[in-house]
């Protein structure tokens, strides 16, 4: 479900994410032009093009494109910023930049025509290589028109110029394509077939990644669920080690509401309650201590041991090592919070195999004291194997002499209940924290005009899916503000997956699906592409990207381009009572409704309120509606369909397309 090339590519991406909070981009720092700026690139067509860089603070350029000239002077920081006249699409180009003082930049093959910002979770990172028929699709992927870029994987507190490391435009063809986002390049492709021009594709996509993660600082202090998270990240980049208190504290509390535990008996405490039990000497993944109730575990854990210092040596200024960390740990010194770490982050594109980074916390000055000196780790674990897992000889008290005394006494440990529920996240983490994302690798790209953004994400949020409308409404009027008022959003609706139900259930996934459908609905400039028939059982990251593509490129034709055409598939319309029937219709559909396998569809549902009261309907296709057999059920005030978190679901159009899920209120 997770390839090995990813898992590998993704512990050292966290590393890097990690490693570079807080720190200025440098990929392009030496050049005249932003990195986004380079050979083969292509620029947005019919709109005016921004270009931007570096040169010395107060120096005058000239940038030229197509015999077109502007001159500008970069501010006192030193950055520039140019907007050309909109030209039509063609090419190639040179894009030219000269101080007066004579320094030169030019690039060539450059390409006008329409720019897509692909982006999202791991279904819009998934590669080529990794779709269907990949042989044939890789050597037959030879396209001059089509251009690539995969921004670097960074997260960050603050907003970054550049991009993490370098980032070039690649010309699509069988050396480049394998490694490409799946979904973009078959949505380019299939709207190249319409929409004659050249296509530059720009992706920006992380495995695992909560829609928040993706939001400005601007857009999440615009709720108030956000803002005490927030303040913690803006002191991060001031102050590590005060965030890490304020956050611990945060963590403390959360902890205390969900156990109703006593501070003073908290696993923290100096004098903590619950049974620890002796843990092996050198530590190492919990599933391997041969511990029954550890060997499959995914969760949390807690340690505990203690390390005897002198006078002189706990007055010294001293870090805290700890080693790796499989894969997020909190970690407590006599009680007083001093650190949380994301560590490696296995998502649902890629587990990483190799641990985390090793976790080396600058202890403040008071927290150590003569004699003993208590120390607490609580490890999350969500795949494979988790824990301290070292090697032992890193967990160690470094002293500022250069001494060190090694955390070698007895560790214990403490397995928590577990209905604690969702373990909260530090604000800095890449994948579910605030903004991280947004500040890593949308920040760098800037004011860059962009045709429309194709957005595939929302898996990582299905455990809180009764916030994802307000997100994604607020998500595209962030975006918006950045690349354009009426920038079009292209929403790729959550594929199936896991096991189809046998009876009506309630489902995260299908909650989001249908914040899915609402935010879209209520939106001019955004269409929904549906793949409720798209996804597999047993992979959350179904090879059928293909269809994805060409489903995307319908929605573009009819969003951005004017096409007259349904967008995506039958959409419902209404349901109201008729007698003993419910009485459904549809719109959007091409010829009439058809059902597969069956004389009917299957997958409504009748609804009373309140959940756990649903039940399924019988149905019968009536030209463009659906009649639904209420006669048993007579306080059903709401239809579902396609409500689960795989559900199978039967009623298509003649194009084919499917209807979408959805749920909606019956009238009388």
């Amino acid at each position: 479900m997770r390839p090995a090339t990813e898992q590998r590519t993704r512990c050292s991406l966290v590393l890097c994410a990690l490693a570079c909070i807080c720190m200025p981009g440098v990929a392009a720092a030496a050049n005249l032009l932003h990195g986004l700026f380079q050979e083969h690139a292509v620029l947005q067509r019919d709109r005016p093009i921004n270009v931007w860089g570096e040169a010395a603070p107060r120096e005058s350029l000239d940038v030229s494109l197509a015999a077109q000239n502007v001159s500008v002077q970069a501010n006192e920081l030193g950055h520039w910023h140019a907007t050309l006249p909109a030209l039509a699409a063609g090419g190639p180009h040179q894009l030219s930049v000269r101080t007066r003082s004579g320094r030169a930049e030019t690039v060539a093959d450059v390409l006008i025509g329409d720019v897509w910002l692909c982006a999202g979770q791991s279904n819009m990172v998934l590669q080529v290589h990794r779709s269907l028929d990949t042989r044939s699709e890789i050597a037959n992927s030879t396209n001059d028109r089509i251009r690539m870029l995969t921004v670097p994987d960074a997260s960050s507190v603050r907003p970054q110029q550049q991009f993490s490391q370098a980032a070039p435009w690649r010309v699509a063809g069988p050396s480049t394509v394998a490694d490409f986002s799946a979904a973009c390049f078959y949505f380019a492709r299939e709207l190249q077939k319409a929409v004659d021009v050249p296509m530059g594709l720009i992706v920006a996509a992380w495995g695992g990644s909560r829609i928040q993660t993706w939001m400005s600082e601007a857009a999440l202090r615009a709720t108030s669920i956000n803002r005490e998270a927030l303040d913690v990240m803006t002191l991060y980049a001031e102050r590590p080690a005060a965030a890490h208190a304020r956050w611990g504290a945060m963590w403390e509390a959360w902890w205390l509401h969900r156990t109703h535990e006593r501070r003073e008996a908290a696993p923290w405490a100096l004098e903590p309650a619950g049974e620890w039990r002796r843990a092996p000497l050198d530590l190492g993944p919990w599933e391997r201590w041969g511990v029954p109730e550890l060997a499959t575990y995914d969760g949390m854990v807690w340690y505990r041991t203690s390390v005897t210092l002198s006078s002189l040596q706990a007055q010294q200024s001293a870090r805290l090592s700890l080693g790796s960390v499989d894969e997020m740990d909190q970690t407590w010194i006599n009680g007083r919070p001093i650190g949380a770490v994301p560590g490696k982050t296995p998502t649902d594109s890629a587990p990483v195999i190799e641990p985390g980074p090793g976790r080396n916390y600058r202890l403040p000055r008071g927290t150590l004291r003569p004699g003993t000196n208590v120390i607490v780790v609580n490890v999350l674990d969500t795949y494979a194997t988790g824990g301290l897992v070292g090697p032992a000889q890193q967990r160690a008290i470094r002293l500022a002499d250069g001494s060190s005394v090694p955390l070698d006494n007895e560790w214990q440990y403490q397995i928590p209940s577990a209905d604690v529920g969702e373990v909260p996240r530090p604000p800095w983490d890449p994948v579910r924290g605030l903004g991280a994302l947004y500040n890593g690798m949308i920040a760098p790209l800037g004011d860059v005009s962009i045709r429309g953004v194709a957005w595939y994400q929302g898996e990582a949020d299905t455990t809180r899916s009764a916030r994802y409308q307000d997100s994604l409404t607020r998500f595209m009027a962030d975006w918006r503000g950045r690349f354009g008022a009426q920038t079009p959003f292209l929403i790729v609706q959550l594929a199936n997956y896991g096991a189809p139900p046998t009876a009506p259930v309630e489902s995260g996934w299908a909650e989001v699906r249908e914040a899915q459908r609402l935010a879209v609905a209520n939106d001019a400039h955004a269409g929904l592409a549906i793949a409720i028939d798209l996804g597999e059982r047993y992979d959350i990251h179904p090879a059928n990207k293909q269809d994805v593509g060409r489903r995307l490129a319908r929605v573009a034709r009819h969003v951005v381009y004017g096409e007259h055409s349904a967008p995506s598939g039958p959409a419902v319309r209404s349901a109201r009572r008729d007698g003993t029937n419910v009485i459904v219709t549809f719109g959007d559909v091409a010829d009439r409704l058809i059902a597969y396998s069956a004389d009917g569809p299957i997958g409504f549902e009748l609804c009373a309120a309140g959940a756990g009261s649903c039940r399924y309907a019988t149905a019968r296709i009536d030209g463009n509606r659906v009649v639904l057999d209420a006669a048993q059920f007579g306080a059903a005030t709401r239809v579902r369909y396609c409500w689960a978190d795989s559900p199978v679901c039967t009623l298509f159009d003649t194009t084919p397309l499917p209807a979408g899920p959805f749920q909606i209120e019956v009238q009388p």
